[in-house]
């Protein structure tokens, strides 16, 4: 059993995933890079509960219980103690690899688990950077943390049944997530038939052949989507998509993870999406 959680990284992803674990009961260390950062970080997840509260999902006093649980702070040396660690840092490899070297150093039980919430960097890799690569495992979680209910357990070759294991059971017993198992190759289940097809609208949009409202209309309505796959990449960031597609090409070298020159243009323009408040619906050619 999972007692105490450490989250390397306190954005839209980071704080989701320190929220849903506050709230199963677990006590949660969250890192940011500065103090200011962390306080930012507290200041959006006790917004996210307060509306929780508001829409009856929560109440007042679990609210409170939940926020009694949750440590934000700039010091890496406070993830000594924890039993797990979700590194949800910027989806950059080499950072991660940073990361993963000073928790390696940091957190003092040979049991506890080292674990990556990325979206399309091999683990393999991230597992180099520690001197425990059977501890290492992918935990990726989806946007918003709090809703979705997939979490990926991704294993790479070294990794331990044991730490797969535990980490399966933290997902699903203690959080009430639905796991799936994936191979450690970029992408692993979920992005590497995602993004194929959010690039594949871009494509659509960049050379006319439909509107960016068509397009997202005719996915919702036409194939039972909650959003248009261009709505799905401002919610995700565009920048982010770009780096994960980048990751897919790099490893597979199939045309269909090329990063189309639109989703460029975007980025080099601040057009991130949802996080930075400009997105598709924002450009015009």
């Amino acid at each position: 059993m999972i007692s105490k959680v450490g989250v390397v990284g306190g954005g839209q992803m980071g704080g989701g995933i320190a929220e849903v674990c506050a709230k199963a009961g677990i006590d949660v260390v969250v890192h940011e890079v500065t103090a200011e950062f962390a306080e930012a970080a507290a200041g959006r997840v006790g917004k996210s509960l307060t509306k929780a509260v508001e829409r009856g999902k929560l109440s007042e006093e679990d609210r409170d219980a939940t926020l009694g649980r949750l440590t934000f702070g700039s010091d890496l040396a406070a993830m000594a103690d924890r039993d797990l660690v979700v590194e949800a840092a910027t989806e950059n490899e080499e950072l991660k690899k940073q990361l993963f070297a000073d928790l390696d150093a940091i957190v003092e039980s040979t049991d506890a688990i080292l674990a990556s919430n990325t979206s399309s960097i091999p683990i393999t890799r991230i597992s180099q950077a520690t001197s425990r690569p059977a501890s290492v495992v992918g935990l990726h979680f989806f946007n918003p943390a709090t809703v979705m209910p997939l979490v990926e357990v991704v294993r790479s070759v070294v990794t331990s049944d044991e730490v797969v294991t535990r980490a399966a059971a933290f997902a699903t017993d203690q959080l009430g997530k639905v796991v799936v198992h994936a191979k450690d190759r970029a992408g692993f289940v979920v992005n590497k038939l995602l993004v194929p097809y959010i690039i594949d609208a871009i494509v659509m949009y960049e050379e006319g052949f439909a509107s960016k409202e068509d397009i997202d209309a005719g996915m919702v309505n036409g194939a039972a989507h909650p959003m248009g796959p261009l709505t799905l990449s401002d919610l995700i960031g565009n920048d982010t998509m770009l780096f994960v597609a980048e990751s897919l090409f790099e490893e597979f070298r199939e045309a269909r993870y090329a990063p189309p020159p639109l989703l460029r243009r975007m980025v080099e323009a601040g057009l991130l999406g949802r996080k930075a408040g400009r997105g598709f619906y924002d450009y015009t050619k």
